[in-house]
C-alpha cells in the first residue's frame, strides 16, 4: 500500500512496509514520518519562550574576558533584537553563540566563537553573523558573490613541489545536504538518517573512488587511535567547537568514515559538518591530489542531486557550512613540509601573511612543530574559488621551499619576500 505525504512542493511517496524505502530515493530526510509533519511545520521554542522572562540585562552573557569573533561583535543591542528568534527547525541566538560563550578563546589565536544550527540560521541571525564573515574573511560584503572553481586543469603547476621537502599534500571541503539540519542541531533520527543517505551515494561510486563505509561504533579503541594517528580519521570529540555547540551529542552513533581502496580520498560523516570531503597522498603532487578532489567530489554532488539531495549553496556565502569560518569553499589545500631553517627566520610569520597562507603543527591545530615539519595551508575560503585558493599554497610553498635551500647554503632570503598577494 503506498500512501501520500504533501511535503514542500509535492507528494513523496511514503511505502508503509518496513524497509521497503529509501531516503535516498525518497527525496525527503531518513525517519521523517506522519506524526513528524506536524512538528516539522512547527517554528516555536518553548525553552526560548521561557528565557523571555528575563530581561536583556539577565541574560546577556558576560563576555569581558574573551577573544572570539562573536564577543567582538555581539552587543547587547545586537543580543536584544535577536534572542526572541529562531529558524524554522527551532536554532536560537543562545545556540547559536554557546560554544564562543564557553569557550573565550585563545590569548593569540582569535576564533569564531559560534555556528549555526541549520542553513536558514545565516539569514535570521544575519545581524550578528553578516558583521562576523566580514571580519573573518577579510571585509567579505553582505552584497558581494563567492566564486565557484572546480575545474583542476584551471590549477597551473603543482606537480613539481620537492619531495625532499613536502612529505603529504591534502585538500579537503565540507558539505551540508539540504532538508537537514546541521549537527549542533540533528535530532538522533536526522543524523542517523543523513548517515543512511551517506552510505547509499558513496557505495555506488566506482574505478579508482570504489571503497567501504566504516561506522565508528563497528570499530576498536585501537583502530580508531591508528586511523587518528594516521590522520585518516577525525578525533574523538575533545574538541571546545565539538563540545560545546552540541555537535557531540550521541557520540558515537551515526558518524563513520568512508575511504577509497587506496585511502587516497575520504569521506568522514556527521562531524563538525554533514560530509567532510578528503583527498590525499604522501609527496608533493598537489596537482594529481585536487584532480582527484575536484573529480571524486562533482560525482558525490551529482549523486545526491539526482535523487532531491542537493547540497546547501547560494551565491553569497558559496557553500554552507556550521562553521562561518568555513563558508565558501569549505577548502582546506595543505602540504606537510620541512621547513627547520625558514620556521626560525624572523620574517617568517610575515612572509606567510604575505602569501595568504597559515600555519599548524605537524598535527594540526594547537599542536607544536616536530622537525621543522609544518602544516602550511591557505588562509582563504570565502570569496575567491577553490583553485584560486590551491593556487596560492601551490606557488607559496613552492616559493618557500626556495627560502629553505637559499637559508641552508647560508645566504640571504630578503630579496625573496613576496609583496603582499
Amino acid at each position: 500500500m503506498w500512501l501520500y505525504f504533501l511535503f514542500g512542493r509535492g507528494a513523496v511517496r511514503h511505502r508503509t512496509r518496513s524497509g521497503a524505502g529509501s531516503p535516498l530515493r525518497s527525496g525527503r530526510p531518513a525517519g521523517l514520518h506522519t506524526d513528524g509533519l506536524q512538528a516539522a511545520a512547527m517554528t516555536k521554542n518553548c525553552h526560548n519562550d521561557y528565557k523571555m522572562k528575563f530581561s536583556v540585562d539577565e541574560e546577556y552573557p558576560d563576555l569581558s574576558q574573551h577573544n572570539n569573533h562573536m564577543a567582538k561583535v555581539l552587543t547587547k543591542e545586537i543580543y536584544g533584537k535577536l534572542r526572541g528568534k529562531s529558524t524554522p527547525s527551532g536554532f536560537t541566538l543562545d545556540d547559536v553563540i554557546q560554544t564562543g560563550v564557553d569557550n573565550p578563546g585563545h590569548p593569540f589565536i582569535m576564533t569564531v566563537g559560534c555556528v549555526a544550527g541549520d542553513e536558514e540560521s545565516y539569514e535570521v541571525f544575519k545581524d550578528l553573523l553578516d558583521p562576523i564573515i566580514s571580519d573573518r574573511h577579510g571585509g567579505y560584503k553582505p552584497t558581494d558573490k563567492h566564486k565557484t572553481d572546480l575545474n583542476f586543469e584551471n590549477l597551473k603547476g603543482g606537480d613539481d613541489l620537492d619531495p625532499n621537502y613536502v612529505l603529504s599534500s591534502r585538500v579537503r571541503t565540507g558539505r551540508s545536504i539540504k532538508g537537514f539540519t546541521l549537527p549542533p542541531h540533528n535530532s538522533r533520527g536526522e543524523r542517523r538518517g543523513i548517515e543512511k543517505l551517506s552510505i547509499e551515494a558513496l557505495s555506488s561510486l566506482d574505478g579508482e573512488f570504489k571503497g567501504k563505509y566504516y561506522p565508528l561504533n563497528g570499530m576498536t579503541d585501537a583502530e580508531q587511535e591508528q586511523l587518528i594517528a594516521d590522520h585518516f580519521l577525525f578525533d574523538k570529540p575533545v574538541s571546545p567547537l565539538l563540545t560545546c555547540s552540541g555537535m557531540a551529542r550521541d557520540w558515537p552513533d551515526g558518524r563513520g568514515i568512508w575511504h577509497n581502496d587506496n585511502k587516497t580520498f575520504l569521506v568522514w560523516v556527521n562531524e563538525e559538518d554533514h560530509l567532510r570531503v578528503i583527498s590525499m597522498q604522501k609527496g608533493g603532487n598537489m596537482k594529481e591530489v585536487f584532480r582527484r578532489f575536484c573529480v571524486g567530489l562533482q560525482k558525490i554532488e551529482e549523486i545526491f542531486k539526482k535523487h532531491n539531495h542537493g547540497f546547501m549553496w547560494n551565491e553569497h556565502l558559496g557553500y554552507i557550512l556550521t562553521c562561518p569560518s568555513n563558508l565558501g569553499t569549505g577548502l582546506r589545500g595543505g602540504v606537510h613540509v620541512k621547513l627547520p631553517k625558514l620556521s626560525t627566520h624572523p620574517k617568517f610569520e610575515e612572509i606567510l601573511t604575505r602569501l595568504r597562507l597559515q600555519k599548524r603543527g605537524t598535527g594540526g591545530v594547537d599542536t607544536a612543530s616536530v622537525g621543522g615539519v609544518f602544516d602550511i595551508s591557505n588562509a582563504d575560503r570565502l570569496g575567491s574559488s577553490e583553485v584560486d585558493q590551491v593556487q596560492l599554497v601551490v606557488d607559496g610553498v613552492k616559493l618557500m621551499v626556495e627560502m629553505e635551500k637559499k637559508l641552508e647554503k647560508g645566504e640571504s632570503i630578503d630579496g625573496m619576500i613576496p609583496a603582499q598577494k
